[in-house]
């Protein structure tokens, strides 16, 4: 069943959450989740009715979407619901390995697609809603990247700035109508995507991290969850635009 034809009792709060099992989105959902939302789960492998079901099993508040596309799922929530609350656009794509030099424009429009275009349709379509609520908060999944470019990552670092810019411009916009947005900007997050923890698990890992960050650490999943909700909590509104580094100390 379409998360658009199940029915449901009014939600209080809802959230959405894209890419909910990369990145930052397992963090973002169980968070939200436990702070009592609804939250809408849109990933890719969700056109699958059987990843759908078992993503839902035993996460009580959490729907995954069918949603074709991430700005899609904004759409759907506003149906099923009758309202959105919080959005995190968790927004991913490999940090591909590409000097300067070897510059590929078809790669450049893929990243570019991923990192820029998804999160500003997602933020406009959500924006609109929220605008008519008067009320509404956004967070952007970017990266501390852009705050110390490495060799041959300029096609990644630069998206991800330019996602972090956006967020930036769209809170100044949207701050009169009672909507926040936030760039929250990881790195040595522990995820499959770009840091499996598994990789960091052995002393030599661990020894590379503390000599790489003042931490020491990968940061968590729980951790940049309970920002998500501080951020989108009600409780920091007079907070807005702020591109936040998480990064333990590295940036």
């Amino acid at each position: 069943m379409s998360a658009d034809a199940a029915t449901s009792a009014p939600a209080e709060r809802v959230a959405l959450v894209t890419q909910a099992t990369r990145y930052a989105g397992p963090g973002s959902v169980e968070a939200l989740r436990k702070a009592g939302y609804t939250v809408l789960c849109q990933d890719d492998d969700f056109l699958d009715a059987e990843v759908r079901a078992a993503f839902e099993e035993g996460r009580d508040g959490a729907v995954a979407s069918d949603a074709k596309s991430p700005a899609g799922a904004v759409g759907q929530a506003v149906r099923r619901f009758g309202r959105l609350d919080v959005v995190v656009s968790n927004d991913v794509y490999p940090a591909r390995y590409l000097p300067v030099d070897q510059a590929d424009p078809a790669e450049l429009r893929r990243a570019a697609e991923a990192l820029l275009v998804t999160p500003a349709a997602v933020l406009g379509k959500a924006a609109a809603h929220m605008k008519r609520r008067g009320s509404g908060r956004i967070v952007l999944m970017t990266s501390a990247a852009p705050l110390r470019p490495e060799h041959g990552f300029s096609v990644y670092s630069s998206l991800r700035a330019a996602a972090s810019a956006y967020a930036q411009a769209a809170a100044r916009e949207l701050a009169p109508h009672g909507v926040t947005v936030h760039a929250v900007a990881p790195n040595f997050l522990e995820s499959e995507t770009y840091y499996p923890p598994e990789a960091w698990a052995t002393d030599e890992g661990r020894e590379k991290l503390r000599g790489l960050l003042p931490a020491g650490r990968l940061g968590t999943a729980r951790e940049i969850g309970d920002l998500v909700v501080f951020l989108t909590s009600g409780s920091a509104d007079f907070l807005t635009g702020d591109v936040i580094p998480f990064t333990g100390g590295w940036a």
